[in-house]
C-alpha cells in the first residue's frame, strides 16, 4: 500500500510537443498530485512495456487547472516511448516524490541556477518569487536553449548562458552567479544540474556566505527509498552518512553534500 503522500494513477496528457531536438514537454491533468506538488519535486514515470519507472522533474505546477508539467531529454528506449504519447493517452504517474525546495515567502532576492535539463525545474521557483529572482539558464548550445519566454514571463530577471557563446553570454553560469552574489544582497541560490556544476555553484554561494540548495540528479529504481539504487554521500553532524536523491532529496543542502 503507498504512503497517501503520493500517489499512483493514469493521468490524461493535454499536451505534449517538442521543444528542441531530443527535449519534449508534456502536461498532465492530475489534480490530486497537483494539489500537493511543491517545487524540486519529481513524479515517476511508468513507459507501457517497461519494467522500471523513469524519473522527471515537476517543470510547472498549476493548482488551479490541476496540471503538472514535465520537461525531459529523450536518452533511451523508455523515455523514448514517453516522448510518442498524444494528448488523449494516459502516462502511469507516481507522484508526487522527494524531498522540494526551501521556499522562503519573505525572501527579498534569490538567484536560480539551471545547467541544460536541469532547467525545467527552476521554473516553478521562478514563478514562484517572480521579480525576485535572477534566473541564470546555462547551455551547451543555442540549439538546446528552451523555456526563455516563459522564464521571462514569470518576471524573473533571466540570464542566458551558453558554453560555446552560440545564444546570451559565452560563460559558465558560475561567472554571472559571482557577478550578482557579490552585487545584491542574496538569500537562497537555488541549482539543478550536472554535478560539477552543481559543485562550482555550491563553492561561490558557500564563499559569499549565501545559503545554497542544490537538486541531485541519479539514476533510480523505485523512486521511494526502498531499492537503495540512489545512494548518496552526506555529511550531517560531523558525520558521513548515506542518503538517497529519491527520498532524502533531490534538494539537498549544499553543505551537507560530499562532493
Amino acid at each position: 500500500m503507498l504512503d497517501m503522500a503520493y500517489q499512483q494513477m493514469q493521468a490524461p496528457i493535454l499536451k505534449q510537443e517538442a521543444l528542441a531536438a531530443h527535449i519534449f514537454r508534456i502536461v498532465l491533468h492530475c489534480p490530486s498530485l497537483a494539489a500537493t506538488a511543491v517545487p524540486g519535486q519529481f513524479v515517476h514515470i511508468l513507459p507501457l512495456g517497461f519494467t522500471l519507472r523513469r524519473p522527471i522533474s515537476i517543470c510547472e505546477i498549476n493548482k488551479e487547472n490541476g496540471t503538472l508539467t514535465i520537461i525531459f531529454e529523450v536518452k533511451g528506449n523508455g523515455t523514448q516511448k514517453i516522448a510518442s504519447l498524444r494528448p488523449g493517452e494516459t502516462m502511469d504517474v507516481l507522484g508526487p516524490l522527494g524531498h522540494g525546495f526551501t521556499i522562503l515567502p519573505e525572501a527579498k532576492h534569490v538567484v536560480l541556477v539551471g545547467g541544460g535539463i536541469g532547467n525545467p525545474p527552476m521554473l516553478t521557483l521562478a514563478q514562484y518569487y517572480g521579480e525576485r529572482a535572477t534566473a541564470i539558464c546555462g547551455y551547451r548550445t543555442a540549439g538546446i536553449v528552451t523555456l526563455q519566454k516563459e522564464f521571462q514571463e514569470s518576471g524573473a530577471n533571466p540570464i542566458l548562458c551558453t558554453d560555446d557563446g552560440t545564444a546570451g553570454r559565452h560563460a559558465l553560469v558560475t561567472e554571472p552567479l559571482k557577478e550578482i552574489l557579490a552585487d545584491k544582497k542574496t538569500d537562497m541560490v537555488y541549482a539543478c544540474g550536472p554535478r560539477p556544476m552543481l559543485k562550482f555553484v555550491a563553492a561561490v554561494a558557500k564563499k559569499a556566505g549565501v545559503p545554497c540548495e542544490v537538486s541531485m540528479e541519479e539514476r533510480m529504481g523505485c523512486g521511494i527509498g526502498a531499492c537503495l539504487v540512489c545512494a548518496c554521500e552526506l555529511e550531517r553532524e560531523g558525520k558521513p552518512v548515506m542518503g538517497h536523491v529519491c527520498k532524502d532529496g533531490p534538494v539537498f543542502r549544499a553543505e551537507e553534500v560530499i562532493w
